[in-house]
């Protein structure tokens, strides 16, 4: 008699018990096709909605995939939008290492570097500086700024002024191989968010690249 009670106690457990979700889960993924087979289910069920009160299950998935095709359509609008930039850039570098490479002597290529870069991108500042030891300021944005090689971003007011002779926005900063002694190729924005720490150097590192391989030779 014992054992009847017990076994009828665990029965109504089990019964009043809420069912497994992760299980209703799964044999609803396993089973795509449940609610074709009970469609008077798929009718039926109501989901709560912030702005509408309840909506059906079959508004709720229209209303769901149309988010979804929202955020597909802005993702592809991004991507091209990087494509498009990607090849703009592609076609200027490939212009502007012509030019630079038919320069004769340094004086002519800051001149074409200049006016290229600052004609492309509305630049306010180009140069190509040379470092000496005995400068204490150059000297600390080579060693600290440029520890990494390359520095996005904006600068002090005090180093604004030693690189460019006036405050700017943001910069580009990138040093050029030792073999070419301590320069430093920097460029100025007016806008203070075009260069920052996240961008992409792919510009700048081709440039100088290129940089590298013409001043030994100039």
């Amino acid at each position: 008699m014992t054992e009847t009670v017990a076994t009828e106690t665990e029965v109504k457990a089990r019964m009043d018990a809420p069912f497994d979700e992760q299980i209703i889960r799964e044999y609803l993924l396993d089973n795509p096709d449940f609610f074709s087979r009970f469609p008077e289910l798929l009718l039926a069920m109501v989901l709560p909605h912030g702005e509408r009160g309840t909506v059906s299950l079959v508004e709720k998935r229209q209303e769901m995939l149309r988010s979804r095709v929202n955020q597909l359509e802005e993702e592809i609008t991004t991507l091209m939008s990087m494509a498009t930039r990607n090849e703009r850039i592609y076609r200027f570098n490939t212009q502007l290492c012509r030019k630079l490479l038919d320069c004769e002597d340094i004086g002519e290529l800051r001149q074409v570097l200049t006016a290229e870069l600052k004609g492309e991108f509305q630049f306010s500042h180009v140069r190509l500086i040379t470092v000496h030891d005995i400068d204490s300021e150059l000297s600390t944005i080579w060693h600290k700024r440029l520890k990494q090689g390359y520095y996005f971003g904006r600068l002090t007011r005090q180093e604004s002024h030693r690189l460019f002779g006036t405050e700017v926005g943001s910069v580009s900063l990138a040093r050029l191989s030792e073999d070419n002694g301590q320069v430093i190729f920097a460029i100025a924005s007016e806008d203070v968010t075009h260069f920052h720490p996240e961008m992409d150097s792919m510009l700048l590192e081709q440039v100088r690249q290129l940089l590298d391989h013409l001043l030994p030779k100039l």
